[in-house]
Parts: C-alpha cells; sequence; structure tokens
C-alpha cells in the first residue's frame, strides 16, 4: 500500500476505527516518513487502465452528498496522458449533468476501476478539469474514439493525487459476452 493513499484515506476517523478494531498497527507503517509511492502511475496500472471500457465514478456535491455513476465507452476510452494525468472523453448521457456539475464546483473526484474476471481493482483519487468540447484546445475531440457512436460534450482531465490496488477477497468474478466467448475459445 502507498503513502499517498494512506494520507488521503486514514484520517482521524479511520485511525480510531482501526485502532478499536485491532489493525491500527499493521496500517501506522504506511504513514512513516521513509514510505513513498502511489502518486504516479507505472506502466502496470497505465495497461490495466488501457484495458477498461467503464469504470465508476464519484464526485461531491455543494451539499455534500457523494454521487458515484458509471462511465463507459470503447475499451480505452480512459486514457493515460502521463504517469501522473488521466483523461477521457465524456459523452452524452441522460443530460441531469449531476457528474459536470459536482466537477465545477468541487473538483475532487474518485474512481474505481474494475476487472472483474480476474478480481481485481484498482482505486484513483485526483481532482478532475472540465475542459467544454468546443475548447480550442481540441483535448475533448483527440479523446474521443471515431469509431464510437457518442457525441462528446467535454473531456474529463483527472491529475492524480493518489490510488491503490485493492484485495480481491469479496469481488464476484464475472464475464461480458465477449469475455465469456474467449474463454470457450481457449478451452
Amino acid at each position: 500500500m502507498p503513502r499517498a493513499f494512506a494520507e488521503i484515506a486514514f484520517t482521524p476517523s479511520v485511525q480510531a476505527i482501526q485502532e478499536k478494531q485491532g489493525s491500527a498497527a499493521s496500517y501506522a507503517k504506511f504513514l512513516q516518513p521513509d514510505v513513498t509511492g502511489g502518486d504516479r502511475l507505472s506502466p502496470r496500472e497505465a495497461e490495466f487502465i488501457a484495458d477498461r471500457d467503464g469504470f465508476y465514478q464519484a464526485t461531491v456535491s455543494e451539499t455534500g452528498w457523494p454521487y458515484v455513476q458509471f462511465r463507459g465507452g470503447p475499451r480505452g476510452f480512459l486514457k493515460v496522458l502521463s504517469e501522473t494525468q488521466i483523461a477521457y472523453a465524456d459523452f452524452r448521457g441522460n443530460r441531469q449533468y449531476v457528474s459536470a456539475g459536482n466537477l465545477s464546483g468541487e473538483n475532487r473526484v474518485s474512481l474505481i476501476l474494475m476487472d472483474y474476471p480476474n478480481r481485481r481493482r484498482l482505486k484513483i483519487w485526483g481532482h478532475a478539469n472540465i475542459i467544454d468540447a468546443e475548447d480550442p484546445s481540441a483535448m475533448a475531440r483527440q479523446l474521443h474514439d471515431e469509431h464510437y457512436n457518442a457525441v462528446t460534450e467535454r473531456a474529463v482531465v483527472i491529475t492524480i493525487d493518489a490510488f491503490d490496488w485493492n484485495c480481491p477477497q469479496h469481488i464476484p468474478q464475472r464475464f461480458t459476452l465477449e469475455e465469456l466467448e474467449q474463454l470457450q475459445i481457449l478451452s
């Protein structure tokens, strides 16, 4: 477990419960001064991100309520721009704009990327910057997959503050039809 994750997640309230439940000693080591990491993507994370066709995104409203939504698209639509930045084309959906509105007021965001067949999960915390599709920087157009039939309304560029791989203990193993067909071909 990297330090960047521990600094964000292990608040005083969390540490109090860890102490009460007997796990504080095993997690305190991640807050030691010599522990580093978890704020720059390695090739392992980049490969995992590039293989996803969706993720869960959490934002926070002006009233303090969390909002979690699934973001989907073609495999690889969430792109690694650098070891500290990821981005995606935000496609038109139900037009409620809750996530976009939340991010325009409070830009903290958390993502959960799932790999159900292999029971893996990557959690990412960061700060999002919304770039309108009409912005002269053309970021939204650069992120859009021309073979994917969707309207790109904006780009969301996330600067990563921390990430952590989560344990697979309670992740159910699930397969898409495409993944099942691949398994049948291999067997």
